[in-house]
C-alpha cells in the first residue's frame, strides 16, 4: 500500500467532510425544523397527487352545478312517443310562452317599414339634374337663338339647314342667289324672259327649298339692305353652331359623356323651355312620391315615361327619360323609431297563447307523438318525468374538462406565486357561486363581483380568465338571459383587469363606478344590436332607460359586495393581496410600533434592509409589495429581547459578555426566529409574511459564537461542540422574495461599516471596493447552498450586487466640507 503524505490525507480527510456537510446541514435543518414545529414540505409525489383530486372535483362540482340543462332533463319531451295516455290532473289554464314568443317575433319582423323622404337624398339629385340642364343651355346659348329670324322670312326646316349645312352645300346657295340676282337684273335691263333656274342644280330638297325661300325674300320682300342683314346674321349663326358643335362633340367624349346630341340643337327656345319645366316638374312630383330602395330598373323606366309624357314635348321624351333615369336614386329611408313603435304595437296586439284544459282532458294518448303543446302541458303539470341526460351532462363535462385545463395552463403560465391548494380551492367557491345564484331566479350575474375577487387576490390572466370561461359555460349548461350575460360578462371582465392595478380599498371602490357605467353601456349595445336584427321585439324608451338603470345599479351592489368580505377572504384563505400588503406596511400597526419603540435599532436596520430588497426586488420583476411587508416584519422576533442584539445596545453593555457562554448566547439568537413565527402567528400574519421570518436566516450557523465555542473546545476537549446548535432551523428561502431579504440583511451591515473600511488611509471607500465586498457575501450565500431553492441565478447576483451598491452610494454621498467659522 502506498504511503501518503501528510498534505494528502489531509486533502483526502476535506473532500470527505465537503461531500458530508451537505447531508449533515439537511439532517440538522430537519431536526431543528422539528424542535421548531416548522411543517415540512409535502413530498412532490403527494402534491401531484392533491393537485390531480383537486382538478377532478372541480370538473365534476362544475359539470353538475353549470349542468343544470343536462341534470334536469325530461324523458317525455317534444318528440318522443308517450308510453301510455296520460290525462290533465285538475283544471288549468296554461301559458305557452315559446309560442307567445315566436308570434311576437313574427309580428315584429312582419311589421312594414315606415318610410319617409331622405332630403339629403334628394339635394345629391336636384344638385345632378342641375347640372346635366345648365350644361344643355350653356350649348344652346353658345349655339345661338332658334328660330334665328322669323318663319315669316324663313320657314323653321330652311333655317335648321342653314345653319347646320356644310360649307360646300352653303356655297352652292349662295352662287345660285347670285345667279338668281344677275339675271333679274338682265331682265330688267331687256325684255327678254329668262327661264326658272331648275330644282335639280341642288343636291338635296332642304338645300333647294331654303335656296328658293332666300331667293323669294330677296326678290320679292325684302329690301337689299335687309337682304344682306339676313345673309350676315345666317353667317354668325353658322360659325354659333360650329362651335357648339365642337363643344358637344367634345362632352361626347368625356365620362361619363353627355346625354344631349345635336338634334336636339335644332329645337326651338319655346319647346326647350318646356322642357325644362316639364322635367323640373316630373322630378319634384317622383321625389315627393318616392324612390323604394331595391326598385327594379324597368318598373322605375316605366314609371319615369308616364311622368314624362304629361309634362315634356313629345320629342323630348327620350331625353328626358334618359336624364331622369340617370340622376334618380332611392330617396326612401326607414324610419327606425317609428318604424319600432309599429312593430311594438303590433306585438302589443298579440294575446298570449293559452291552453285551456278541464279535469281529466286527454294530454296526450299512448303511442302518440308528444307535440309542443301536449309537452308544455306535461311540464306544466311535473309529468315530463324530468331526470339526468346523462349523454348531454358527459359531453358537457367533457366542455368543462377542456376550460379547467386552459384555466390551468393560463395559472402555471401567468401566475407568479404559484398557487396553492387553498387558491385552488377559493377559486372553484367563487367559480360555483355563478350557477349557484343564478338556480336561485337571481336575475343579475355575480361575474363582477367574481371578477372584481380575483383579479384583486390573484391578477388579471386568473380572474379574467375565470370570467371568460363561465361566460362561455354558463349559457350552454343553464338558462340565462342573454342580455344579463352580455352585461356581467363586460363587468366582470372591467372590474378583473382593474383590480389588478388598485392599491386601497378607496381605488377598489371606484371599479364600482366603472362597472355599473359598463353594464349600462353593454345593456344598451345590446338591446340596439338585438333589434336592429330583429330579434327584440320590444323597444320603449322608458323601459329601456330603466333595465340600463338596473343594470348599472347591480355593478355597484356586486362590487360594494366584492370589496366588503374580500378582508374575510384575504384572511380566511390567507391571501396577500397589494392592498393588504400596504395595510400590513403601515408603519402604525401595532406590532410595527412596538418595534419602532422598543428596539430602535433593530427598527432603523430593519429600513435600510427593506430600502436595498426593494430595490432588488425592483430590478427582478419580484413583487415589490410583498417584500416591503416581507422585510418590515423579519426581525419581529427580537422584541423578546432587544438587547441581546448589538444594534439596540446604543453603546452600552453587551449582555453575552456576561453571560459567557456561546451555547446560551447562540440559543438567544436562534430565539428571535421562533418567537418571531410565535408574535407573527397571534397577530394573524399572512404565511407569505410569515416565511420571512425563518427563510431570511436560512440554516447559516451563527458564526461568532460558533467559533467562540470552538475555541473553549480546543481549550477543553471534554467539551464537543454540535454544529446543529448553532445553526438556525431554516428553512432555506423558497422564494426569490425570501432570498432578497436575505442577501440584504447580509449585506446591510457591512455596508454601514464600510464608510470607515476604506484601504490605504482612503477618506471614502471606492465603488469598486463596495462591490468587491458585496459579492463576496453573496457568494458565500451561495456556496452554503442558501439559495439553492429560491430560484436565483448567477446572472440575478450580479445584478443585486450592483444594485445594492447603487443604493449605498445614494445613501452615502459625498457632502462639500464647509470651512470652520473663525472666532
Amino acid at each position: 500500500m502506498k504511503k501518503r503524505t501528510l498534505f494528502e490525507l489531509l486533502d483526502l480527510q476535506l473532500k470527505k467532510w465537503q461531500q458530508w456537510r451537505p447531508n449533515q446541514q439537511k439532517l440538522t435543518r430537519q431536526i431543528c425544523q422539528a424542535q421548531q414545529g416548522v411543517k415540512a414540505k409535502k413530498p412532490p409525489k403527494v402534491r401531484r397527487e392533491r393537485t390531480s383530486a383537486l382538478l377532478i372535483l372541480a370538473v365534476v362540482l362544475l359539470s353538475i352545478m353549470l349542468g343544470h340543462r343536462f341534470a334536469n332533463q325530461p324523458r317525455l319531451d317534444e318528440g318522443t312517443i308517450a308510453p301510455e295516455t296520460i290525462r290533465a290532473p285538475r283544471a288549468a289554464q296554461i301559458v305557452d310562452t315559446k309560442t307567445t314568443a315566436q308570434n311576437r317575433q313574427i309580428a315584429w319582423r312582419k311589421a312594414e317599414p315606415i318610410l319617409v323622404i331622405d332630403s339629403a337624398v334628394n339635394q345629391k339629385i336636384w344638385q345632378r339634374l342641375q347640372t346635366n340642364l345648365t350644361q344643355g343651355q350653356r350649348l344652346r346659348q353658345l349655339a345661338g337663338d332658334f328660330p334665328f329670324t322669323t318663319t315669316t322670312t324663313l320657314s323653321t326646316t330652311a333655317q335648321i339647314y342653314l345653319r347646320s349645312c356644310p360649307d360646300s352645300q352653303w356655297q352652292q346657295v349662295l352662287a345660285f342667289l347670285r345667279d338668281a340676282q344677275s339675271r333679274e337684273r338682265k331682265q330688267n335691263a331687256a325684255t327678254t324672259n329668262f327661264a326658272p333656274v331648275k330644282i335639280e342644280r341642288f343636291e338635296n330638297e332642304a338645300m333647294a327649298q331654303a335656296a328658293k325661300e332666300l331667293n323669294a325674300y330677296r326678290s320679292k320682300t325684302a329690301t337689299s339692305q335687309q337682304f344682306s342683314m339676313l345673309m350676315a346674321k345666317i353667317s354668325q349663326v353658322r360659325q354659333q353652331y360650329a362651335q357648339a358643335l365642337s363643344q358637344l362633340a367634345q362632352l361626347q367624349k368625356t365620362t361619363p359623356p353627355t346625354l344631349y346630341e345635336s338634334s336636339w340643337l335644332d329645337l326651338s327656345d319655346t319647346i326647350w323651355s318646356k322642357t325644362v319645366a316639364g322635367i323640373r316638374a316630373t322630378t319634384e312630383r317622383i321625389l315627393a312620391q318616392g324612390v323604394y330602395r331595391g326598385i327594379s330598373s324597368d318598373t322605375l323606366q316605366t314609371a319615369v315615361n308616364l311622368q314624362v309624357r304629361s309634362h315634356v314635348p313629345p320629342q323630348m321624351e327620350p331625353l328626358a327619360t334618359q336624364m331622369l333615369l340617370t340622376v334618380l336614386e332611392p330617396n326612401l329611408k326607414e324610419d327606425e323609431a317609428q318604424t319600432k313603435l309599429a312593430a311594438a304595437e303590433a306585438v302589443a296586439k298579440i294575446a298570449p297563447q293559452m291552453l285551456n284544459l278541464e279535469r281529466g282532458e286527454v294530454i296526450v294518448r299512448k303511442g302518440e307523438t308528444i307535440d309542443h303543446a301536449a309537452f308544455i302541458t306535461l311540464d306544466y303539470f311535473s309529468l315530463s318525468r324530468r331526470g339526468i341526460g346523462w349523454s348531454g351532462l358527459s359531453k358537457f363535462g367533457g366542455i368543462v374538462s377542456i376550460a379547467v385545463g386552459i384555466f390551468a395552463w393560463v395559472a402555471w403560465k401567468f401566475e407568479r406565486q404559484k398557487l396553492r391548494q387553498r387558491d385552488c380551492i377559493l377559486i372553484l367557491l367563487l367559480a360555483l357561486s355563478t350557477p349557484i345564484l343564478l338556480r336561485l331566479n337571481l336575475r343579475y350575474i355575480n361575474l363582477p363581483a367574481v371578477g372584481l375577487l380575483l383579479g384583486s387576490f390573484y391578477g388579471f390572466p386568473v380572474g379574467g380568465t375565470v370570467v371568460g370561461l363561465l361566460g362561455l359555460l354558463v349559457p350552454i349548461g343553464m338558462d340565462i338571459s342573454g342580455k344579463s350575460l352580455l352585461t356581467g360578462l363586460a363587468g366582470g371582465m372591467l372590474a378583473s383587469w382593474m383590480a389588478g392595478w388598485m392599491r386601497s380599498r378607496e381605488e377598489l371602490a371606484l371599479i364600482g363606478v366603472a362597472v355599473s357605467a359598463i353594464q349600462g353601456l353593454a345593456y344598451l349595445l345590446g338591446k340596439v344590436a338585438l333589434s336592429a336584427i330583429g330579434t327584440d321585439s320590444v323597444w320603449n324608451w322608458y323601459d329601456v332607460a330603466l333595465q340600463a338603470g338596473l343594470f348599472s345599479l347591480a355593478g355597484i351592489v356586486w362590487s360594494a359586495i366584492a370589496i366588503g368580505i374580500s378582508p374575510y377572504l384575504e384572511h380566511f384563505f390567507d391571501l396577500v393581496t397589494p392592498i393588504r400588503l400596504a395595510e400590513l406596511a403601515n408603519p402604525n400597526r401595532p406590532l410595527l410600533k412596538r418595534l419602532a419603540t422598543e428596539a430602535p435599532g433593530t427598527f432603523q436596520h430593519t429600513l435600510f434592509v427593506s430600502t436595498l430588497a426593494e430595490a432588488a426586488a425592483r430590478v427582478l420583476g419580484c413583487n415589490v409589495e410583498l417584500v416591503r411587508a416581507g422585510t418590515l416584519y423579519h426581525d419581529i422576533g427580537k422584541l423578546h429581547d432587544p438587547l441581546a442584539f448589538i444594534e439596540n445596545q446604543m453603546g452600552g453593555a453587551n449582555k453575552h459578555d456576561e453571560i459567557n457562554d456561546p451555547w446560551e448566547s447562540a440559543a438567544i439568537i436562534r430565539k428571535h426566529v421562533t418567537e418571531g413565527l410565535v408574535m407573527a402567528r397571534k397577530c394573524r400574519l399572512p404565511m407569505a409574511i410569515q416565511a420571512f421570518i425563518p427563510e431570511h436566516q436560512g440554516t447559516m450557523a451563527i458564526a461568532y459564537f460558533y467559533h467562540q465555542a470552538q475555541q473553549i473546545a480546543r481549550q477543553d476537549h471534554s467539551i464537543t461542540v454540535d454544529e446543529r446548535d448553532f445553526c438556525y432551523a431554516g428553512p432555506a428561502p423558497q422564494s426569490r422574495e425570501t432570498a432578497l431579504v436575505m442577501l440584504a440583511d447580509s449585506c446591510e451591515a457591512a455596508l454601514r461599516t464600510l464608510p470607515a473600511a476604506g484601504k490605504s488611509g482612503a477618506k471614502e471607500p471606492t465603488r469598486e471596493e463596495a462591490l468587491a465586498m458585496v459579492q463576496k457575501i453573496l457568494r458565500s450565500r451561495w456556496q452554503d447552498n442558501q439559495l439553492v431553492d429560491s430560484g436565483l441565478t448567477r446572472a440575478d447576483m450580479d445584478a443585486i450586487a450592483e444594485t445594492f451598491v447603487n443604493i449605498w452610494q445614494q445613501f452615502h454621498h459625498k457632502r462639500i466640507a464647509y470651512p470652520k467659522k473663525r472666532d
